[in-house]
C-alpha cells in the first residue's frame, strides 16, 4: 500500500479561509509522475477492498453510501478521473451519472429532481460528473435567471445535502482546479488530434471567455456550501497523474473513516463446510 504523508490528503485539500492550492502545485503526496503512478497502482487494491466492504454492507442491509461530486472547468479531467480512479474498483458497486444541459422533460421539474433520480443505493459509490452546482454556475454566469433565483439555491442545496448525509450518504465534493494555461494546451490537443474531436465542443470557448466570472461563481459556492458534513476539496489538476492520485486518496481516506463492515453470516460456516464436504463431487 502506498505510504501517506503525515498530513492527510483531506486536510491538505479542504477549502477554507487559506484558499486553495495552485493548480500546478503539489501540496501533499508524490511530486514525480513515476512514483505517483506506482503508488496509485498499489493503493488501488486498498480502494477496491474498502469499496467491496461498503457494497457488502449494503447487501447485508446497511444504509450507507458514498457520493463523489466532480466539478471543474472544461478539460479539468472529470471523465479522466472517473476512468483512472473509479476504474480501480468493481463497477458493480459504482453508479456513474454525467449531468449535461437539462432536457425539456427535466426542465419542467425543480432542478434537484433529476439529481434525486440518480442518488446511489445503499452500499454504492455514486459519481456525479457535474452536479446540481451547475444550476448556480450557468444561470449566474450566463444571466439566465434573476439573481434572486440562483442565490436562494445555496440554502436549498445545503438543506438537500444535509438530508443526504442524515440518511447515511457521505459526500465528497471535488473541484478539479485547472489553470487557464493548461486548459489552452488541452483544448489545442483536442483540435489537433482527430481521435479527440469528439471531446471538443465549440461552446467550451464561450465558457473560457468567461473564465473570471466562473472563478468568482465557484468562490462563492465554496464559501456558501462547504459545510462540516459536506466540505469542498480543491484538487490541483494541471498534472493528470497527480490529480488521479489525489482523488484516489480522498476516497480511500473517506472510506477508511466510514469503516465499512462486511456483514456477519446468517449461517454457521463450520456447519456449512461439513455439509459441503459431505455432498461430494456431483455426478
Amino acid at each position: 500500500m502506498a505510504k501517506k504523508d503525515p498530513v492527510s490528503v483531506r486536510e491538505a485539500l479542504r477549502i477554507g479561509k487559506a484558499g486553495r492550492p495552485d493548480p500546478g502545485s503539489f501540496p501533499v503526496g508524490p511530486h514525480k509522475k513515476p512514483k505517483a503512478l506506482k503508488e496509485l497502482a498499489e493503493s488501488g487494491g486498498k480502494l477496491a477492498e474498502l469499496q467491496e466492504a461498503l457494497y457488502a454492507e449494503g447487501v447485508g442491509g446497511g444504509r450507507r453510501s458514498l457520493l463523489l461530486f466532480l466539478q471543474g472547468m472544461d478539460t479539468s479531467g472529470k471523465g479522466g478521473t472517473v476512468g483512472h480512479v473509479l476504474g480501480l474498483v468493481n463497477p458493480m458497486g459504482v453508479r456513474y451519472t454525467g449531468f449535461k444541459k437539462p432536457t425539456a422533460a427535466e426542465g419542467r421539474h425543480h432542478y434537484l429532481w433529476r439529481i434525486r433520480q440518480q442518488l446511489p443505493a445503499p452500499g454504492q459509490v455514486g459519481v456525479f460528473d457535474r452536479s446540481h452546482y451547475e444550476d448556480i454556475l450557468v444561470p449566474r454566469v450566463r444571466k439566465l435567471v434573476p439573481a434572486a433565483e440562483w442565490r436562494k439555491r445555496y440554502a436549498e442545496i445545503n438543506e438537500f445535502e444535509r438530508e443526504l448525509t442524515d440518511a447515511g450518504t457521505t459526500i465528497v465534493k471535488v473541484f478539479l482546479d485547472i489553470s487557464p494555461e493548461e486548459q489552452l494546451k488541452r483544448l489545442k490537443a483536442r483540435l489537433e488530434t482527430p481521435a479527440k474531436w469528439w471531446k471538443y465542443n465549440p461552446a467550451d470557448l464561450d465558457a473560457r471567455a468567461q473564465w473570471n466570472d466562473y472563478q468568482k461563481a465557484y468562490a462563492d459556492i465554496f464559501a456558501k456550501t462547504s459545510t462540516e458534513a459536506a466540505p469542498w476539496y480543491a484538487v490541483p489538476a494541471d498534472h493528470k497523474w497527480y490529480r488521479n492520485w489525489l482523488v484516489a486518496w480522498l476516497l480511500i481516506e473517506t472510506l477508511q473513516s466510514m469503516d465499512p463492515q462486511f456483514p456477519r453470516a446468517g449461517f454457521d460456516p463450520e456447519t456449512e463446510l461439513k455439509k459441503l464436504e459431505g455432498v461430494g463431487v456431483p455426478g
